[in-house]
């Protein structure tokens, strides 16, 4: 049984833990990572996840993260922060 994929865009400021900090919050919240792309030249990561709970207890953690600037689910609505 597959299980439902989103796929979400984040962009951070650029720091050597962003990366950990972000795949940490994915795991403890219950997400499975299906596919992640890193976009170097303008700080964004591209992250496809999987799981049966809501997409939105992930954005909604990932956004209170200090490095990261906006996440956009790239398959539904989107949520952003100001930086």
């Amino acid at each position: 049984m597959s299980l439902p994929q989103q796929q979400l865009q984040i962009d951070v400021n650029k720091s050597p833990e962003v990366l950990e900090r972000i795949l940490r919050v994915v795991r403890h919240r219950g997400f499975k990572v299906e596919l992640l792309n890193w976009k170097d030249e303008t700080s964004q990561l591209l992250l496809t996840v999987s799981s049966e709970r809501s997409i939105n207890l992930l954005t909604s953690q990932l956004i209170k993260l200090f490095d990261v600037t906006n996440v956009i689910e790239l398959n539904d609505v989107a949520q952003s922060k100001s930086a």
